[in-house]
């Protein structure tokens, strides 16, 4: 499976500043990533917060635990 360039920390962050009021294409260009991309982003990750973020610390803690 590829890695992902951006960790779901940095996704959220990035929707943080789109619901701030920062404009779509500009967060795009900035990244390097389409607007389609964002909008992805958004569905996928939209409302989360960066503590419930799938596939943070807690869930290497406990992959690593087992």
């Amino acid at each position: 499976m590829k890695k992902s360039r951006y960790t779901e920390e940095k996704v959220i962050g990035v929707l943080k500043q789109m619901e701030a009021g920062r404009k779509v294409a500009d967060l795009a260009r900035e990244l390097g990533v389409s607007e389609a991309t964002l909008y992805t982003w958004k569905s996928k990750y939209g409302g989360l917060e960066v503590s419930e973020a799938p596939g943070g610390c807690a869930s290497w803690s406990a992959r690593m635990r087992s």
